[in-house]
């Protein structure tokens, strides 16, 4: 009896298993994008669709959730072009001034978070891929199909509007 010593590739995972799986994480980072639940259930199940569709080439791709995520980020790139709707969160008081403290901690960035809301679609996939989803530059840069100087640039325009919006006094000296 001969044995075959070949090597089976190990099969794709099902479509459905996939998403299932990967919609915590796209979901999220959907959210991160778009700023609010209603918008990032749209974009995720959109993002999922599109995957679907060409889930031959997402199931064979090297790192799937790479191509998700660039699916994502190009799928909010796109539907923020034509609307020139900006989201504000309304108060009924003021912001309060900030006091000085001695470790940034979750509630700066919740400060933090309505300036990122504000900035254009590709500067802010670029902070949110690179600061929430910790991203290098080349990841990022395959994200949005562009080049690692455009991801620094980009980040570099990014963070001086978001240190202009949040105000010289408040983080002094520190990295936004």
């Amino acid at each position: 009896m001969a044995f075959s010593t070949t090597k089976q590739a190990p099969a794709a995972p099902a479509y459905d298993e996939y998403a299932a799986s990967a919609w915590p994480w796209l979901y999220r980072c959907a959210y991160l994008l778009s700023g609010n639940h209603a918008d990032a259930e749209d974009l995720a199940q959109q993002t999922l669709l599109q995957a679907y569709r060409s889930w031959s080439k997402v199931s064979r791709a090297d790192e799937p959730r790479a191509y998700l995520r660039r699916m994502l980020t190009n799928l909010y790139i796109s539907q923020r072009r034509p609307q020139g709707r900006r989201l504000e969160l309304l108060t009924d008081a003021p912001p309060e001034p900030r006091a000085a403290m001695q470790q940034p901690g979750p509630e700066d960035r919740m400060v933090l978070w309505p300036h990122v809301a504000s900035l254009p679609p590709r500067q802010r996939a670029v902070i949110v891929l690179r600061y929430y989803e910790q991203l290098s530059e080349r990841e990022i840069a395959d994200a949005l199909d562009c080049s690692t100087g455009n991801v620094k640039s980009t980040a570099h325009r990014a963070l001086q509007a978001l240190r202009a919006a949040v105000g010289p006094e408040a983080h002094e000296g520190e990295e936004v």
